[in-house]
Parts: structure tokens; C-alpha cells; sequence
């Protein structure tokens, strides 16, 4: 009886436990539900999404919460959704990854864009903290504008335990400039009459999400579209190693006045996530060919979805006006490590022997 007694109440009593989370999982469906409509009627009305379901997500979720503030019953669901969701959308996420993808582009190119990464990182964190951002922040927006946007800036936040008001605001302002990358990424191309393949590797290398660098890579010709997307996978293959090291160095960053919103203090000791081993794993077995190929939809489908859920929840849980409060510092940090990021990927095109 002892031994019972001291289980936790989730494992003795799953349906109550399932009760407990029921409310504000489904509030965080339903606010995902409507991201993904106003997707899609954007792109019915504008032929093109240039706000993804993930960024209308946190948006939507931002906007009921300033209309309405969810009482205590659905608290224990929204935080299950924004991070245990989360955690189980970024393992699903290496299923679409191989280390096939690596060697398709080649020695040279691959180590510029490891080079890349890797000096824009620290670069626009050092950049964000000379500009009085908070650490915790200073990394999600380095993380985001060198890797790939929103989706490292969510997977980044729970590994360095960032406050949710941090998170909302960088990717906020990161899914702004994007579009805006999008739209002025082919004037300097043009500008600089950049041929197909190095206007390609740019675009890959400085715009943040997947289908933005389709469309940025369009106006120069489907040799860019290639060419940048395949740049652009191995840059999200760097969410990996990335989050690793955060981890390992999560426990060093200084401790910030935290709001109710913070998942507590930063983990300790050497031992990554789980879910970023999980990740790794799953890269792991898609290069084995461990993974059925019939699986691969489904899983890619699913972490799209657990993600969209996982940002409305985020944004359910942000004050807008606390957000607004902080932009200035985070526009400008974000605006000049895109123009850091930028220069990077000028200087490699330039020197790459292609």
C-alpha cells in the first residue's frame, strides 16, 4: 500500500490525469484548428502562405489570451501542449532528416554552411546581449536567424528553459523580418546579378523556413530552388548538435527574474533532453533505412501538426502587451543579425569553387 500510495497520481489514476490536461489541450487544438484555416484562406486569397499555421498559431493564441485569460482549470493542459507536445513533435521531426542529405551537397559547400552556423550563432547572441537583451532571449533569436526561424526557436527554448513571453516575442518578430527577406532577397540577387546556383546557396543560407526559401529562390529558376532547399535541410540539420550544446551549457547562463509563465530553472548536469536524443535517434535510423519508407508521411505530418498546437499553446500563455514591451531591442538584434548572416552568406558564395 505504501509502495501505491507513493506512485504519482498520473499513474495510479491516468483518467484523472487526462481530465486535468483535457481542457486546455483542446483549447490549444482548437486555437491550432483556426491558424491552420487562416493558412489556408491566405493562401486562397494571396497565392502564397506568407504567414505559416505555426506563426498564425502563436498570434491567434496571443489574441485570445488578451481577450480572455483562461482560468486554472485549463493551465495544466496549455503547459502540457506547449512543452511535452513540443518535445514529441521535434523527435518526429528527425524522421525527415538523413545523413544522406549531408553528403549530396558536397565537402566545400558542406563545411561553409557548418561555418556559417556556426560563427552566426554566437555572432548574433553576442550582438543581442550588447543591445540589453537577457540571455535566454539573446540565444532564441541567434538560434532562430542561424538555423531555421521559428521552428529552432521552439525547439531551442525548452532545452535553455526560456520564458514563454522570450519565445513569443522572437518569433514574433523573426516571422515578420522573413517575410521581409523573402520579398527583398531577390532585388539584391538581381542587384548583384547573381547567378542561379550562388543566389540559391544565399537564399538557403538566410531565409528561415523551408517554403519561404521556395519562394525566395523562385524568381531565380528551379536550379535555386534545388539548390536552396538542399542548403536550407542541411542548416536545419544543425538544430541538432546545436541543441546539444545548449544543453550541456544551459546550467552556466546567469539566472533572470522570471515570470509565472517560466518552466522553472535550468537544467542541470551533462545529460542533453531526452527529446534531443530522440531527434538524433531518429536521424539516426532514417540513415539506416530503419524507418519504413510508408511511415515517413505520416511522422513528417504529425510533427507538423504537434508543433502548430505546441505554439498555440504559447501563445495562449503570453501577454501581448508584455511582448510589445520588449520590441524594439529584439527588432533591432533580429534586423542586424540578418544583416550579419547575410554578409556570411555573401562571403562564402564568393569563396566557394562553384
Amino acid at each position: 500500500m505504501p509502495l501505491l500510495t507513493a506512485l504519482p497520481q498520473a499513474l495510479r489514476q491516468p483518467h484523472l490525469h487526462l481530465r486535468m490536461l483535457a481542457p486546455g489541450l483542446a483549447l490549444s487544438t482548437g486555437v491550432a484548428v483556426l491558424a491552420v484555416i487562416a493558412a489556408k484562406a491566405e493562401e486562397a486569397a494571396f497565392g502564397a502562405q506568407w504567414l505559416e499555421p505555426l506563426v498564425l498559431a502563436i498570434l491567434i493564441g496571443a489574441a485570445v489570451r488578451t481577450l480572455w485569460r483562461p482560468d486554472a482549470r485549463f493551465k495544466a493542459g496549455i503547459d502540457f501542449s506547449a512543452k511535452t507536445v513540443l518535445e514529441i513533435a521535434i523527435v518526429l521531426l528527425g524522421a525527415s532528416v538523413s545523413a544522406q542529405t549531408l553528403l549530396s551537397v558536397g565537402p566545400w559547400l558542406l563545411f561553409g554552411i557548418v561555418a556559417v552556423v556556426a560563427l552566426i550563432v554566437p555572432l548574433a547572441f553576442l550582438l543581442g546581449r550588447a543591445l540589453g537583451l537577457p540571455p535566454r532571449m539573446a540565444l532564441l533569436i541567434a538560434c532562430g536567424n542561424g538555423i531555421c526561424g521559428n521552428s529552432a526557436i521552439a525547439a531551442v527554448a525548452p532545452v535553455i528553459e526560456a520564458d514563454s513571453r522570450d519565445v513569443s516575442a522572437s518569433i514574433a518578430f523573426t516571422a515578420v523580418l522573413g517575410v521581409a527577406v523573402v520579398l527583398l532577397l531577390p532585388l539584391l540577387g538581381h542587384a548583384l546579378t547573381m547567378g542561379a546556383l550562388h543566389y540559391g546557396i544565399l537564399s538557403g543560407l538566410t531565409v528561415y523556413a523551408v517554403p519561404q526559401v521556395l519562394a525566395a529562390a523562385a524568381p531565380m529558376g528551379q536550379g535555386a530552388i534545388q539548390i536552396g532547399t538542399l542548403v536550407k535541410l542541411v542548416r536545419v540539420l544543425m538544430l541538432g548538435p546545436v541543441t546539444v550544446v545548449l544543453s550541456l551549457l544551459a546550467s552556466r547562463l546567469p539566472e533572470e527574474r522570471r515570470n509565472p509563465n517560466a518552466k522553472g530553472a535550468p537544467r542541470k548536469g551533462l545529460m542533453p533532453p531526452l527529446f534531443i536524443l530522440g531527434f538524433l535517434g531518429m536521424i539516426a535510423l532514417r540513415s539506416a533505412g530503419a524507418l519504413p519508407h510508408d511511415a515517413l508521411a505520416p511522422m513528417s505530418t504529425g510533427a507538423t501538426i504537434f508543433t502548430v498546437i505546441s505554439m498555440a499553446a504559447l501563445g495562449l500563455g503570453v501577454d501581448v502587451r508584455a511582448v510589445a514591451a520588449a520590441g524594439p531591442r529584439v527588432i533591432a538584434t533580429v534586423t542586424l543579425s540578418l544583416v550579419v548572416l547575410v554578409a556570411l552568406g555573401l562571403a562564402l558564395v564568393a569563396l566557394l569553387p562553384v
